[in-house]
C-alpha cells in the first residue's frame, strides 16, 4: 500500500471508526483522542519520509504539527518533536532560515526532557508469564528506576539528533527507525515520551 493510498484510511488515523479498538483502549487508559491521533500521524509521516514519499510525509507531519499546536500542552515534548519535523520539511524545501528558527524552538522545548522522564508514571507491561508479572510487581521501584535510566539515555540520543539537524547533518540510521521496536504495548506517559523522542524524521 502506498502512503497516498494509506491516506484514504484517514478515519482510522483520526479515530472516527466505530471499530477502532486501539482508540478505545487508549481513551480507557486516560489518553485524549489528540494523544493517539498525534502519534498515528507522526508515525505515518516518519514512515513516509523514510520511504521517500515526501509529499505524503509533508502532509502527515503538518497535520501532526497542527494537532500538537492546538491540543497538546505548551511544554509537551511532542510539540518540540513536531517543530523538529516541520524544520526538516522546511530544510528540504530550501527554506533554511525558517528551518533554523523551527529547529531552535524544538531544541528549546526539548530541554525539559530529563524532568519529563522523572515525572513518567509507568503502567505495568504485558508479560509473557505470570512469573514476569510477579517479578515486576515485587520489584516495581527497581523496574521503574531502570526504565528511567534507559529513557534518559534515549533522551540524550534524541537531543544529539536535534542538534545534528540544526547543523543540517543527516544520520546514517534515522532515529525514527527504532520506534517500531521500542513502541510500548500500553498507553502511558512512557509511550508518549518515547514517541516524542523517536518519531523524528531525520533521514
Amino acid at each position: 500500500m502506498s502512503y497516498v493510498e494509506m491516506n484514504m484510511f484517514a478515519p482510522r488515523i483520526w479515530g472516527f471508526e466505530r471499530g477502532d479498538t486501539e482508540m478505545r483502549v487508549a481513551r480507557d487508559a486516560g489518553w485524549s483522542r489528540a494523544d493517539l491521533v498525534w502519534e498515528r500521524l507522526t508515525e505515518a509521516g516518519c514512515a513516509a519520509y523514510m520511504a521517500g514519499d515526501r509529499a505524503a510525509a509533508g502532509r502527515l507531519l503538518r497535520w501532526a504539527g497542527w494537532v500538537a499546536r492546538l491540543f497538546l500542552g505548551a511544554t509537551d515534548l511532542r510539540r518540540a518533536t513536531s517543530l523538529a519535523n516541520l524544520a526538516v520539511l522546511a530544510r528540504d524545501a530550501g527554506q533554511g532560515v525558517r528551518a533554523e528558527r523551527l529547529q531552535k524552538r524544538a531544541l528549546s522545548g526539548w530541554r525539559s526532557a530529563s524532568e519529563a522522564v522523572s515525572a513518567i508514571v509507568f503502567k505495568p507491561r504485558s508479560r509473557s508469564s505470570l512469573f514476569h508479572l510477579r517479578m515486576e510487581a515485587l520489584h516495581r521501584d527497581t523496574f521503574h528506576d531502570n526504565m528511567r535510566k534507559r529513557y534518559r539515555a534515549i533522551a540524550a540520543e534524541s537531543d544529539q539528533a536535534l542538534r545534528r539537524l540544526l547543523m543540517g547533518a543527516r544520520p546514517e540510521r534515522p532515529i525514527c527507525a527504532r520506534w517500531r521496536g521500542e513502541k510500548p504495548p500500553v498507553f502511558d506517559d512512557g509511550r508518549k515520551f518515547l514517541a516524542a523522542a523517536l518519531l523524528i524524521a531525520e533521514g
